[in-house]
């Protein structure tokens, strides 16, 4: 069959190929038309350093919208809004929607450092502060109700007696920010101020256009860094203790981006952009997501700024680990933060109907008053009707059950996740795993995580009994004795973009923390649990990030002039030392230890840094000198003159990491400048301790003579030698006075780690 009609000869033959070809071409560009209208996407255009001149900030910046139009055309803009936002309070930039094609040609306009497109984020306490040796009546500064903490974040939950201004002045006069506030929302004197971003999409449906946090993440992070003091605060009785953030006379800013549709890079920046113009003394983001370039990431790109204007970031490590290089945030300008557990567990017990009883976790709040229902392995129950078997049924996974074989029991699964028996009518659920969990958030149901012995003796009950039964007991707080240790959710290091510079930084309080929550937020984080809880018990780097937070605002509250790069030293080399026999990855894991905010104040000698030397560091990382005046704004420029010596990642750094491909021959040379900020006369004293036989590490000078405060030594630390068929190596360097002992990690590792 022919696929074109034939046509008459002659004039009627031309006319029906005319009319053929201009019905061709009119589709080929409405096709062309669509498919280019649907491939664009939201992008970051990164400019560097805020515009020169001063523009409103309710004026959209007419050399966005001029670059706009020489991209895509004055056409499509008036059809189409494309600029989403621009960034010029802080930072220069934009974001908007564009197609692949249209980003790389604004990539090759003058004055544009990174095009990237905007990606989706992840968002990674009664006890944990008395664990960390922070009690209630530590020494405090009378600047505390001076500082300000920023929080990008889901939102807060205004009303939670942790936000309460019983007692507080008005905000301190540098505050220079707002309160997006609506009928549902105000702020007070505690909570100082609070904005949304929700650029370039429609909002869903559940969700409220206001700085209001219906997630529970913002509201539990803001309560952990600057949470005012709660008295009996618990989750349904567990975890019942004061509540309080680690400065709970700080004000608190709020600057939303986390939604039910998830976390953008566009908001992202928008909201660094506000909080750093709008006077915040830190910044806290318990989000992020792994990048290759710097400047292609929207945390780094923010923070870089933040930093330049005297603002600290601390960053959550991520909850990817714990293999290697998993970690999420990573850049030498912020903080990196681990988690690791603390002393209280909740055990939730498990009894059988043979009257056996075992031991797991998962925080349970549900009482089933000691009945006993029907018990089955859910590898029995395959929902074969949408083609499941027992191979996959068997770890519960939504959908892979069967309603009818699951209803009104308590259901036996594979693996850390129970949702599958939760929507298919079960009871109860008992999670088996190898190895058993660290910890496991509330779930919407009774539930427990045992590990696989035992759950191999559950189901060896089941397969031998008529009619097995079990019921699943409220949970109780226990000791755990072998904390602080890091869970294994908590990203790995090493850097993966900077090998030489040792990330995480240090580790913080993140499991099993009790802080602040909205009750209408689901306290599993999952709809259907009707549950109502002021506060809620919660995992993750997100829970360990605020607590260095607060602990960071502590220090700059007691030394309001230190750079972010000298409070960032304090912490670091402050830290406890954690064991390696209880975490495997070491520093990797964990970086210099455990957080200590009453020593943090007090660290005698700090490691401080510049903009200067961290455009140095770039420089050695192969940024240009052109894209880096771009980024800062002035005349700094990469050249010969700056000698890193073997490593060209020599930053002043409070730690030393050393990659090599060759363990067999190991040689590191780190320069280090020490300011004084402890005793005015005070003569410094180096220790190299654990260094592993085979391994040299010389400190020259070893003796640092200070006479004044402020004073800055220099210093060498050289390693040379083997560490043989070790993929890992850890010792340390301190240096002791009789009052101070500065602490810095010193890990030497094989590149293909």
């Amino acid at each position: 069959m022919d696929l074109v009609p034939r046509s008459p000869k002659g004039f009627f033959h031309v006319v029906w190929f005319l009319l053929l070809s201009l019905t061709c071409t009119l589709l080929i560009e409405v096709t062309h038309s669509a498919a280019h209208t649907d491939t664009r996407k939201v992008y970051i255009v990164y400019m560097g350093d805020k515009p020169k001149i001063d523009i409103p900030t309710t004026t959209t910046l007419p050399l966005h919208v001029n670059m706009l139009q020489n991209v895509v055309g004055s056409s499509n803009i008036e059809q189409e809004p494309l600029l989403l936002h621009s960034y010029k309070r802080s930072f220069n930039g934009f974001a908007a929607k564009l197609t692949e094609e249209e980003a790389q040609k604004m990539a090759g306009m003058a004055g544009v450092v990174s095009v990237f497109p905007s990606r989706k984020q992840k968002l990674h306490t009664t006890r944990s502060w008395n664990f960390i040796g922070f009690h209630e009546n530590v020494k405090r500064s009378t600047v505390e109700s001076d500082i300000i903490v920023g929080m990008i974040d889901s939102g807060v939950w205004p009303e939670s007696a942790s936000f309460s201004d019983a007692g507080f002045g008005p905000p301190p006069k540098k505050w220079k920010g707002t309160c997006q506030g609506s009928s549902n929302f105000t702020c007070n004197n505690k909570i100082i101020g609070a904005r949304y971003y929700h650029n370039g999409r429609p909002f869903v449906k559940d969700d409220i256009k206001s700085p209001r946090d219906l997630n529970g993440h913002g509201t539990h992070t803001a309560s952990t860094a600057a949470g005012n003091f709660v008295s009996k605060a618990s989750l349904f009785g567990l975890g019942s203790g004061t509540a309080r953030g680690g400065v709970p006379s700080a004000r608190i800013a709020v600057y939303k981006v986390g939604w039910s549709d998830g976390i953008s890079d566009d908001d992202i920046l928008a909201a660094f952009d506000d909080a750093i113009s709008d006077g915040v003394d830190i910044l806290s983001l318990s989000l992020g997501k792994a990048e290759d370039d710097y400047f292609r990431d929207s945390i780094s790109i923010g923070a870089f700024h933040a930093l330049r204007k005297g603002i600290l970031t601390s960053t959550a490590a991520g909850n990817d680990g714990p293999g290697p290089k998993t970690i999420a945030n990573f850049a030498p300008w912020f903080l990196s933060v681990a988690a690791t557990t603390i002393d209280r567990e909740f055990v939730t017990k498990v009894q059988l109907g043979n009257q056996k009883i075992y031991e797991g976790i998962v925080t349970n709040t549900f009482d089933l008053k000691g009945k006993f229902y029907p018990l089955i392995y859910a590898g029995d129950a395959p929902n074969r009707t949408a083609g499941y078997d027992e191979s996959i049924s068997k770890t519960c996974k939504p959908g892979t059950l069967d309603h009818n074989l699951v209803k009104g029991k308590i259901v036996l699964c594979d693996g850390t996740t129970g949702y599958g028996a939760y929507f298919a009518g079960a009871v109860g659920v008992i999670l088996q795993s190898r190895p058993v969990a660290d910890v496991l958030d509330p779930l919407p149901m009774p539930a427990s995580c045992l590990g696989l012995d035992s759950g191999n003796s559950i189901y060896y009950y089941i397969n031998s009994t008529r009619n097995p039964t079990a019921t699943i007991f409220k949970s109780t707080e226990d000791i755990d004795t072998l904390s602080p240790y890091v869970p294994s959710f908590s990203s790995r290091g090493p850097n993966p973009v900077t090998p030489n510079i040792l990330k995480p930084d240090i580790a913080a309080p993140g499991a099993s923390i009790l802080a602040s929550w909205p009750p209408i937020a689901p306290v599993s984080d999952y709809p259907g649990d009707d549950r109502v809880a002021s506060y809620n018990v919660i995992s993750g780097t997100s829970m360990a990030c605020p607590h260095a937070t607060g602990v960071a605002a502590y220090v700059k509250s007691f030394h309001p002039n230190w750079t972010p790069a000298a409070i960032q030293s304090a912490l670091i080399t402050t830290a406890k030392p954690l064991s390696p026999d209880l975490n495997p990855e070491a520093e990797f894991a964990y970086g210099a230890g455990q957080i200590d905010p009453v020593r943090a104040p007090y660290p005698g000698l700090v490691y401080d840094a510049t903009e200067l030397d961290y455009i140095e560091f770039l420089c050695a990382q192969g940024y240009s000198t052109k894209l880096l005046q771009s980024i800062t704004g002035h005349k700094s420029s990469c050249s010969s003159k700056t000698n890193y010596g073997a490593l060209s990642d020599n930053l002043n750094y409070p730690s030393f990491a050393l990659s090599s491909s060759n363990p067999n021959s190991i040689s590191g040379v780190f320069n280090r400048t020490a300011t004084n900020v402890g005793s005015p006369r005070s003569t410094y004293k180096a220790k190299v301790i654990g260094a592993t036989k085979g391994l040299e590490i010389k400190v020259n000078p070893s003796i640092l003579s200070f006479s004044s405060l402020g004073q800055k030594l220099s210093f060498q630390v050289t390693v040379k030698g083997s560490i043989h068929h070790k993929s890992r190596v850890s010792a340390s360097l301190v240096w002791d006075d009789g009052t101070f002992q500065v602490r810095s990690p010193i890990v030497v590792y094989a590149i293909y780690y």
